[in-house]
């Protein structure tokens, strides 16, 4: 049986302050007691939700991709979660998947906020990242896109081609938590996956709120974690014969309408 081990780090953040941000995660990443795959963050996890781009943005070789590998390296596992990186003089709110050996993959956020005006400043992405551990295949995302379904849909085709885990890092206002567990509920019921979403708790400096609501959904939808306005790291086994058998015994994909999105 394949398993994968996931810790979820509910956290405030303190805004655009880098040092601060990454030396608190550290200490938090360093404290997990239990035996540990992949740590997931939250979205601008070393800055908040700013549009200060121009003033916060890093290259790739920058202090905060140095500082997911060394974690990574130093704690043997899979370090995630986005920051805003500059590339080519163009600015993306982009996820990194780095693992241990220094390897990563990233993910440019498609789906920019332009209620926020986050279009304004920072570039679309237009391919998806899924990434693959233990023949587990993880799908991830950056909150805004969770509200856009076909995004996250599961291929049509034999089960060798769907994902397993739909991942959703996030800074997602209180205001709108309603919309947030709704619908990571929903991802996982209409892909037949297990969903984590992460978000960040506490107040930025747009007087924004946070309610946090981070949440693990196992394939059936079942809620296995959630966790409302406190800081908490939780740490989960899952399995991929749950996903097996409930494809398995509910084989409504294999029923889903073919399409193909445009990049």
């Amino acid at each position: 049986m394949s398993t994968l081990t996931v810790t979820l780090i509910q956290t405030n953040l303190v805004w655009e302050n880098k040092k601060a941000n990454l030396e608190m995660l550290q200490q938090k990443i360093e404290s997990i007691t239990e035996k540990t795959e992949l740590v997931v963050l939250p979205e601008m996890f070393s800055t908040g939700f700013s549009m200060n781009a121009k003033k916060l943005a890093e290259a790739m070789d920058g202090e905060t991709v140095q500082w997911m590998k060394k974690i990574a390296f130093q704690n043997k596992i899979i370090l995630t979660g986005s920051l805003i990186i500059r590339e080519n003089e163009n600015f993306y709110n982009r996820l990194i998947w780095m693992l241990p050996n220094g390897q990563m993959g990233i993910y440019d956020k498609r789906h920019l906020f332009s209620y926020a005006n986050e279009h304004e400043h920072y570039q679309p992405g237009n391919k998806k990242l899924i990434a693959s551990v233990k023949g587990w295949k993880i799908h991830l995302q950056i909150c805004y896109d969770l509200r856009f379904p076909v995004w996250a849909r599961q291929p049509a085709g034999d089960n060798e081609t769907r994902y397993d885990l739909l991942i959703n890092v996030a800074n997602w206002p209180q205001k709108r938590n309603t919309a947030w567990k709704t619908l990571l509920r929903a991802r996982a019921i209409e892909n037949q996956a297990y969903v984590i979403g992460v978000n960040r708790v506490g107040d930025d400096e747009n007087n924004i709120h946070y309610s946090g609501d981070s949440t693990l959904i196992d394939p059936l939808g079942a809620i296995i974690y959630h966790k409302e306005n406190d800081e908490d790291v939780f740490t989960f086994t899952l399995r991929k014969d749950l996903v097996e058998e409930t494809r398995a015994q509910f084989p409504f994909l294999n029923d889903a309408d073919p399409f193909i999105i445009p990049g």
